[in-house]
């Protein structure tokens, strides 16, 4: 039976990966689930097991790993806007517990003498890269963020990178684009009025635009999200040939377009619920992000994603509205 540990686990997306490991189970097959987060919602997705903790903590990320999962996927992390803000918390869950967390996994693979050696899937962000930005960024193109969040991220997929080199893990960072729609309520990422200006009035509520309807950005929905780590967890990893993270492939557009295609599917009524107030510190942090990618290299090795914004809505619709 194949363990999985999902760190992260009572996220949303962990959440959705857990549904569906539980819905079809891994390859075909049952599988050994475990959920690692500082908490979980009342609705949880079923699991073999549920740990409730917090990988900062002094032997958190040893007792984890000493269950030898066979896969991880690492998901938890502060999100930009709070990492920001809190530059100490930032740096102590998004680098410091990782680094913890791959030292545990490296100790069971010299303890079993080699044998053992996990893929971990990391959840990475397009935020590893900063402006100024050719049209469509490839994966050759310098990463060099420009927010704490950014820098945090970009530094685990070295780290991983480097205990793959070495052998002790087998892994892959899959730099996802802003998951949009997400159910529930706005969280403190920079980048949560995406899927506030389509959930909100979709549940009959008002919001506010922080940003110019002119900006552009990089989006795929929480389903594509969970297909991007399925796919990494199976990839032969064999085909990266050493440059593990991958640009996962989404859709680019402008808020305007976010906007016009809620107008096609729901109407103007729905639409005049949105009103426009800037802030500034959004609008600057989320002005640093790349607005459009060339995912070839991804498309090549079997990931998939919308191509217009209305299906990314239709996704919400058919999967959370109601429960946000």
């Amino acid at each position: 039976m194949t363990k999985i540990l999902i760190i992260g686990g009572g996220g949303m997306i962990g959440q959705k990966l857990a549904r569906q490991l539980a819905a079809d189970g891994w390859q075909g097959q049952v599988a050994e689930v475990t959920l690692y987060d500082v908490g979980f919602p009342s609705n949880c997705a079923e699991a073999h097991r549920r740990i409730v903790g917090n990988l900062t903590g002094n032997g958190a990320a040893t007792g984890l790993a000493a269950t030898r999962p066979d896969i991880v996927f690492h998901l938890a992390a502060i999100v930009s806007g709070e990492a920001e803000q809190d530059f100490d918390k930032g740096w102590q869950v998004n680098m410091f517990a990782g680094w913890s967390l791959l030292e545990a996994l490296r100790g069971e693979h010299e303890a079993s003498g080699g044998s053992y050696q996990p893929r971990v899937v990391f959840s990475s962000s397009i935020a590893v890269f900063g402006a100024p930005f050719p049209d469509q960024i490839s994966d050759d193109f310098l990463s060099s963020p420009l927010t704490s969040y950014g820098a945090q991220k970009a530094i685990f997929e070295l780290m991983l990178s480097d205990f793959s080199r070495k052998g002790y893990v087998d892994g892959v960072s899959i730099r996802l684009p802003t998951i949009c729609v997400r159910p529930g309520k706005a969280n403190k990422a920079a980048s949560s009025f995406f899927s506030s200006i389509i959930r909100e009035p979709l549940n009959g509520r008002k919001v506010i635009l922080p940003v110019s309807d002119s900006l552009r950005h990089y989006h795929a929905s929480p389903r594509s999200a969970v297909g991007f780590l399925s796919h990494a967890a199976s990839l032969d990893t064999g085909l990266l040939e050493g440059r593990l993270s991958l640009n996962m492939p989404g859709l680019s557009c402008t808020v305007a377009e976010q906007i016009e295609a809620l107008s096609d599917i729901a109407g103007a009524g729905t639409v005049a619920l949105i009103s426009s107030v800037e802030d500034p510190e959004i609008a600057r942090i989320v002005g640093g992000w790349p607005q459009d990618f060339d995912s070839a290299r991804a498309t090549a090795l079997g990931f998939r994603s919308e191509t217009s914004f209305c299906d990314i809505i239709q996704t919400y619709i058919d999967e959370d509205l109601g429960h946000s």
